[in-house]
C-alpha cells in the first residue's frame, strides 16, 4: 500500500514534475506476467526514477541492514526501501547471492516484475560493467523474458555520494525483451550462465552507450578504497627520514 501511496500521491507526482522523465521503449515492459528487469546502476536515485515510469510494481532485494538502523536517519532509510517495494535479503555467511536469487525466483514464479542490476553495485565512474551471472540463473530457472533498461543519466541528477539531486530531464530507455528459452535446463551451467550474462550487459552498453569495461565493479571498488585508504595513512617512520 506505500508502494502505491509514495508511487502516485506522496512521491511520484512531484518528480514527474520536477524532473520531467523522458522514457523510451515502456511498452517493452509485460502488462502481467514474469519478467526481469535488468538495469545498469549509475545513481541511488536508479532506483527511484525507473520504477516510477513502469506501470506495475517493481520489486528489488538489498541487504537487510538497510532495514535495521538505528535513529531517524534507520527510519526513513527503512520506510524508504519498504515503501518502494524491496525485500531485504541477510548477507551473513556468504550466502546474499543464493538469498537474492532464490528471493528473485519466488518473486517471478508469483508473475510479478523483478527488479536486478547485473553489476550487482554502483559503477564507480559512469561506465559499465562486467555482469555477475545471477541475472543469467534467474533467467534460465525462472524461463521469464530480461527487459534491459538503461538509466541514461541519473548520474548526472545524483551523482554517487551526493544526497540532494540537481533538477535536470531524466532519461531512461528500455530495450526489447530478452528470450533464452535456447538454454533452457541448462542453469547451473557457468559457460551458458557467462555467455547469457555477457549478451544482457552487451545490450545494456548499447541503450546506454556508455563504455564497458569487462571487470567487476566491485572489484574497482576495493582498489579504490585501498589506494584512499593508504593516503589518508600518515607517513611511516621511512618515508619521513627519507623527507
Amino acid at each position: 500500500m506505500l508502494y502505491w501511496l509514495l508511487k502516485y500521491i506522496f512521491l511520484g507526482p512531484w518528480l514527474r514534475l520536477i524532473f520531467r522523465p523522458v522514457v523510451e521503449g515502456a511498452e517493452h515492459v509485460p502488462n502481467e506476467g514474469p519478467a526481469i528487469i535488468a538495469s545498469n546502476h549509475i545513481s541511488f536515485s536508479d532506483s527511484i526514477f525507473m520504477p516510477l515510469m513502469v506501470k506495475r510494481k517493481v520489486i528489488f532485494v538489498a541487504k537487510a541492514e538497510y532495514f535495521t538502523g538505528r535513529g531517524l536517519k534507520g527510519l526513513l532509510t527503512r520506510l524508504f526501501f519498504a515503501g518502494v517495494g524491496t525485500i531485504p535479503v541477510d548477507r551473513s555467511g556468504g550466502r546474499a547471492a543464493q538469498a537474492a536469487i532464490d528471493t528473485g525466483l519466488r518473486i517471478l514464479g508469483e508473475g510479478k516484475l523483478f527488479g536486478i542490476y547485473p553489476e550487482g553495485t554502483r559503477s564507480p565512474d559512469g561506465r559499465l560493467y562486467r555482469g555477475k551471472t545471477g541475472v543469467a540463473r534467474l533467467a534460465l530457472e525462472s524461463g521469464a523474458p530480461v527487459i534491459p533498461v538503461a538509466m541514461l543519466n541519473a548520474d548526472e541528477i545524483q551523482p554517487p555520494g551526493t544526497i540532494i539531486p540537481k533538477i535536470r530531464r531524466a532519461r531512461i530507455r528500455f530495450g526489447s525483451p530478452m528470450d533464452f528459452s535456447r538454454y533452457a535446463g541448462m542453469a547451473g551451467d557457468r559457460f551458458i550462465e557467462r555467455a547469457v550474462t555477457d549478451e544482457i550487459m552487451y545490450e545494456l552498453m548499447t541503450l546506454s552507450g556508455r563504455e564497458y569495461v569487462d571487470v567487476y565493479a566491485q572489484k574497482v571498488k576495493a582498489q579504490q578504497s585501498k589506494v584512499a585508504k593508504a593516503e589518508r595513512e600518515p607517513a611511516g617512520p621511512t618515508a619521513s627520514l627519507a623527507a
